[in-house]
């Protein structure tokens, strides 16, 4: 059991080894070829600076993002099993407004460095993904790139994830499994978060998309507010666990 502290956001990229991080990678082996990704410009209806309230960590579950997408050259890194097979990977740190109207673009930012790409790519296995989630959210987060993922990295590294492949299997052993089992066994691994600070989202289908842990601003779990649009904690989920999972 791991036990979530607070973090200050500004020191953390002083916390950091340059190593690049393992994030739920089974396997991955980082890349020298990293593509540049392309400059995200936001029209000016698309910025809003509102204050901060809290923070999502959102926590996207590969297998489910990638099935279809395998071949899909756009998606290689995450995909394709070129630098790893991934479970969860990071899809961001996000601001949160106390009401719906979360602040996003806050301010012009430039395309991220190959180092700072090089070092997150584990995490976030995507260079475009990194510099969405860069110019959307960290822009509000942090004055540098690397302080923002070092904090995200900081976040996810201390999570304990349960036994994804386990919970996918509860169903077919006559076991309903719901959104709040879900919550439920990230909140027992995991001393310091409750599970109502853990949503879970799914697509149309029932399958597990993303576990989204509402933060406070102080970066420790708080109860979810209730505008985070989520599935219902009663709500049946399913788990792929991939094309070639037994």
């Amino acid at each position: 059991m791991r036990r979530l502290s607070g973090l200050v956001l500004l020191g953390a990229a002083a916390c950091l080894s340059p190593a690049p991080a393992l994030a739920q990678a089974w396997q991955c082996q980082p890349t020298h070829y990293l593509p540049r990704p392309a400059l995200e410009l936001p029209s000016p209806n698309q910025v809003r600076r509102t204050a901060i309230a809290g923070y999502i960590l959102a926590l996207s579950w590969s297998p489910e993002f990638c099935r279809g997408r395998e071949r899909d050259p756009a998606m290689r890194f995450q995909c394709s099993g070129t630098i790893g097979d991934f479970g969860f990977i990071l899809h961001g740190l996000w601001p949160e407004a106390k009401g719906a109207n979360y602040p996003q673009y806050c301010r012009p930012v430039g395309v991220l460095p190959r180092q700072t790409i090089g070092n997150n790519i584990c995490l976030s296995p995507s260079p475009q993904l990194l510099q969405h989630q860069w110019a959307k959210h960290g822009s509000c987060i942090a004055k540098t790139p690397e302080a923002y993922f070092g904090a995200a990295r900081l976040l996810f590294n201390a999570i304990e994830f349960p036994d994804m492949a386990r919970l996918s299997r509860e169903p077919e052993r006559g076991t309903p499994l719901t959104a709040a089992t879900i919550a439920e066994r990230f909140a027992e691994l995991n001393d310091g978060m409750p599970a109502d600070s853990v949503t879970v989202k799914v697509s149309p289908k029932g399958w597990l998309q993303e576990i989204r842990i509402c933060l406070d601003r102080t970066f420790k779990p708080r109860r979810c507010p209730s505008f985070t649009r989520v599935a219902s904690r009663t709500a049946h989920v399913k788990i792929w666990r991939g094309v070639n999972a037994r």
